[in-house]
């Protein structure tokens, strides 16, 4: 949970059935769960290696379908929200502070795809698992209707840079990025087919190896949307439903 400002920080999973999806990823992800619930809300961590990963928690509202939800850290939400909103964005929940964990809003770029931003009350001071740590999310991919749009919209407000560009032949390119100070790329973006509805971001959990994982997908009532599948670097992944309906991702090595 170290809050790098411009990097992703935190992620939720917002689902019909918690102790269904507590169940599915413990057994999948190897996730360990930890009950921070408040009066007001029920609330829980999935956690890896000791260090939160990911907030489980019920649907906020009628109507969202369940899903991962991603959390940008920056240093003023309020400023940020603005020049996003400048920037061309739709603000679907204005800066709101939850007393004793933090401020943060909830927007969609110009393209649609919807993501967070916040502020911890307290900075964390948990260290940041290694890129590719099991239970880690270890990538972040933009599927949108305008790639380059869609960089320089984040690349303005979160300073992201591109790294290397991939040719997907039919697809067209996947552009790499990294966070605001360089170094390992952190995700990729590209632009969807026409098959695929909408435009969203899609978070991808480090697992130990791909196929026991993919089995376990099989057996606890989820599905195999793509893959398992190898990527550039020798990692393999694997794109799916969880029983509720949320999409996630994996990604691990085999063998």
């Amino acid at each position: 949970m170290a809050a790098s400002a411009g990097e992703f920080t935190w992620y939720e999973l917002m689902t019909t059935d918690m102790s269904a999806a507590r169940r599915f990823y413990s057994d999948v992800v190897g996730w360990a769960v930890r009950d921070v619930s408040r009066p007001e809300m029920s609330y829980f961590l999935f956690e890896a290696g000791g260090v939160p990963a990911c907030g489980l928690m019920d649907l906020p509202e009628p109507g969202i379908p369940p899903g991962f939800f991603g959390y940008v850290a920056v240093d003023d939400v309020d400023a940020t929200t603005e020049k996003a909103r400048a920037l061309g964005a739709t603000i679907h929940k204005e800066p709101t502070e939850i007393p004793g964990v933090g401020r943060f809003a909830v927007l969609a770029d110009p393209q649609g795809a919807a993501f967070g931003i916040h502020q911890w009350s307290e900075p964390a001071t948990a260290p940041s698992p290694a890129l590719m740590s099991p239970g880690r999310m270890s990538w972040h991919e933009l599927t949108t209707t305008d790639w380059k749009a869609g960089f320089d919209f984040y690349g303005e407000l979160f300073g992201w840079q591109k790294s290397d560009a991939i040719d997907m032949g039919p697809i067209g390119t996947y552009q790499l990025f990294t966070g605001p100070g360089g170094g390992d790329a952190i995700g990729g973006m590209f632009n969807k087919p026409p098959e695929i509805p909408g435009t969203f971001w899609l978070y991808y959990i480090g697992v130990p190896a791909i196929d026991p994982a993919v089995e376990k997908i099989r057996t606890g009532g989820g599905q195999i949307v793509n893959g398992p599948m190898e990527v550039p670097g020798g990692a393999w992944i694997v794109q799916g439903l969880d029983p509720q309906g949320a999409m996630f991702a994996l990604v691990g090595m085999r063998g």
